[in-house]
């Protein structure tokens, strides 16, 4: 049989409907159905979208469903997308009954129990999809569908999957109007468009009890890259596609990996890229190996992703961070140092904390004095081992999926003063204008020493830059 597959996009928990290129929630694909759709196109089948940011409600979607008359619906889901992705579910078998219904993502795999009581749900894809779901898929078109609702995914060469199908998303996208001046929206004036996010590997090193182990449960424990190689194709392509100016590494921890950063910032020097990047590190890697930051920043490092998290060192064990507040203060030095700008992550209201603990944590953020701050509350997410112990003390205070939002907004746990946190992390936002000074200072420094004979040279067209 001719198969119509259509993917489901539900990230409408933060916004809601409408909100499409409203900011980093919504301004950017997602890289699991991307994945997902080039799998399954590279295996002959046809794919479209249905991005609920996109459209004005649920009778549009039922419309548009409608419309489209898909066989089988695949829909991601995070934690936080329970609510929308079981709304969508529901409507897709009502507008056609004899749909199949396919969920994947983070929850069902960290929280398979509570996904398999979703109702309407035909199959559930556990892990990376990448194999299964087109395999799913083929046995579907030739009739023979599976016995069991629950497929086990598995790991895929991540060099030998397509690269992500941004098409799906862009021609979607185009559908309703949305400007695609750039491929995804660019969130700092570092990164101008056109702008993109990548990410060159899955997994994560590290044993943050705030993440762990519900990420070792979708990747496995150690982490899988793609080779320099792959990654720099598929820069080159979106550079001859959409013209990119911009990029950022959308993985856990990029710099974890030296000797693939140090071999991928050289070939980007080699190929004569320019593209400023941001990506995710860590205070311990920045202090451990500023050599390596230094090369970085001669590629094209604009900023680093910092999780901070606490200004407490009893804090950062007991969440087991593996940094300490000397090292924090040290990376962002050493940021500081070679131009880098610092986009601090960063939470409150962590079980056990105390209010001394807290203002520690508005101290550092003074010291640091970053250029971007990422503030949270604490948010017990399922398939983390805080989450447990939140439930065995029986502190949480999150009453819907949509609380799952990493959002310094509600309450999250029992034994927290809110009024206090929410005027903690404003303070933690103030700057003294000495402070002020300073950064303009160092912003006009920076610039002068960007401009090089060598990026002169490689503008021109005479040199690698090298």
């Amino acid at each position: 049989m001719s198969l119509k597959t259509t993917l489901i996009y539900p990230g409408i928990a933060g916004q809601g409907f409408e909100s499409l290129k409203q900011g980093m929630e919504a301004g950017w694909i997602s890289h699991g159905l991307a994945r997902l759709s080039a799998a399954a196109k590279a295996e002959g089948f046809e794919v479209d979208l249905i991005d609920l940011r996109a459209l004005s409600s649920w009778d549009h979607f039922r419309a548009i469903l409608n419309d489209r008359d898909p066989d089988v619906v695949g829909v991601t889901m995070m934690s936080v997308d329970y609510n929308p992705a079981k709304q969508a579910i529901d409507i897709a078998k009502d507008v056609k009954p004899e749909l199949i219904t396919v969920i994947g993502g983070p929850h069902v795999t960290i929280a398979l129990e509570d996904a398999l009581q979703i109702p309407h749900v035909d199959y559930l894809v556990t892990r990376e999809g990448e194999v299964a779901f087109p395999h799913l898929l083929g046995l579907i078109a030739a009739d023979e569908r599976p016995p069991n609702r629950v497929i086990r995914g598995e790991p895929p060469n991540l060099d030998a999957i397509p690269f992500a199908d941004r098409k799906l998303f862009l021609e979607e996208w185009k559908k309703w109007g949305y400007d695609l001046a750039s491929p995804e929206v660019p969130f700092v004036p570092e990164l101008p468009p056109p702008f993109v996010t990548i990410i060159a590997g899955r997994g994560c090193l590290y044993n943050c009890a705030f993440c762990k182990p519900g990420e070792d449960y979708l990747f496995g424990k150690r982490t899988r890259r793609r080779s320099v190689d792959n990654v720099i194709a598929e820069l080159h392509e979106l550079v001859d596609r959409y013209d990119i100016a911009s990029f950022m590494f959308h993985d856990d921890c990029l710099t974890e990996d030296r000797p693939w950063v140090t071999a991928f910032s050289e070939r980007y020097i080699d190929e004569g890229f320019d593209m400023p990047f941001f990506c995710q590190s860590r205070a311990d890697i920045i202090v451990k190996h500023e050599d390596m930051v230094a090369r970085m920043v001669e590629a094209g490092l604009r900023g680093y992703f910092i999780g901070f998290e606490s200004g407490n060192n009893r804090v950062l064990n007991f969440i087991r961070k593996g940094t300490t507040v000397e090292q924090n203060l040290e990376a962002a030095r050493i940021c500081r140092k070679h131009g880098i700008k610092i986009w601090a992550n960063y939470m409150m209201g962590l079980p056990t904390e105390t209010k001394e603990e807290v203002l520690n944590t508005v101290q550092m953020m003074k010291d640091i004095d970053p250029d971007y701050y990422s503030p949270a509350f604490f948010t017990p997410h399922p398939g983390t081992e805080l989450f447990n112990y939140v439930v065995q003390e029986d502190l949480s205070r999150v009453s819907d999926y949509d609380s799952y939002r990493r959002n310094p907004t509600e309450p999250k746990i029992k034994g927290q003063d809110y009024e206090f946190l929410k005027w903690a992390m404003a303070e933690s936002q103030r700057r003294k204008p000495i402070n002020a000074l300073r950064r303009w200072m160092r912003h006009q420094w920076q610039r002068a020493q960007r401009v090089t004979p060598q990026k002169v040279m490689r503008k021109l067209g005479l040199s690698n830059g090298r």
